[in-house]
């Protein structure tokens, strides 16, 4: 594992409870959020390609129920083992395991759809054609994918400070340009992209793209 992989690793680790803390039933009071998801939930059962999907960087795995209410089987995976710990404590009606997007634990075309929920502001420009040719990969024709993600200028900034837990690491915030290009280069046409504005003590507007897999 590469240094800086290892340190987004370790910083998640730490970050693991205080996400529990801080994000606990906040889809409840976020309707745009979950407009998107439920989205997903029918364009996926729409296609009739079974019910299996990828949550892709799954975190503290809060959406597991939400996407499971929805009618969909979710698989959560996370490069972070204190947040599948977590998890796996709090959601264990649902499967959780330790994956790096670029070397996802799914075989091909075996998905349904791919939830990716603020999970690619990680990558690295050598890293982002391969991690988005592996969503790609797994996923079905005709499939779908959906992604949250606050758009910027694809530039390094340092993430972590705020939780004040001592921890950091590095984040890029791609284009919505960019974003939709990974996708349709890595075989994805974009179905529907939508935008939230600045809400209160918020850094980002926050960007939302479904595509279904060609």
């Amino acid at each position: 594992m590469d240094a800086k992989t290892d340190e987004l690793r370790a910083a998640h680790d730490v970050l693991a409870e205080w996400y529990v803390e801080h994000l606990d039933g906040v889809l409840d009071r976020m309707p745009i959020e979950r407009a998107v998801l439920s989205l997903f939930c029918e364009l996926t059962l729409a296609a009739e390609l079974g019910r299996s999907v990828g949550d892709v960087g799954c975190g503290t795995g809060r959406l597991a129920p939400y996407l499971a209410a929805g009618g969909l089987s979710p698989r959560g995976v996370d490069l972070s083992p204190g947040m599948v710990r977590v998890a796996k404590r709090d959601y264990p009606d649902f499967d959780f395991d330790v994956a790096d997007l670029r070397d996802l634990p799914f075989e091909d075309a075996s998905l349904a759809g791919v939830v990716c929920w603020y999970s690619l502001i990680f990558l690295v420009p050598a890293d982002r054609a391969i991690a988005f040719n592996e969503l790609a990969r797994v996923v079905k024709p005709g499939g779908y994918l959906v992604t949250a993600f606050k758009p910027g200028d694809g530039k390094v900034r340092r993430g972590g400070r705020s939780a004040g837990l001592g921890v950091e690491y590095d984040g890029y915030w791609l284009s919505s340009e960019e974003m939709e290009d990974r996708f349709t280069n890595a075989g994805f046409a974009t179905v529907f992209r939508a935008s939230r504005p600045v809400e209160e003590q918020e850094a980002s507007t926050h960007d939302f793209l479904l595509a279904r897999r060609t």
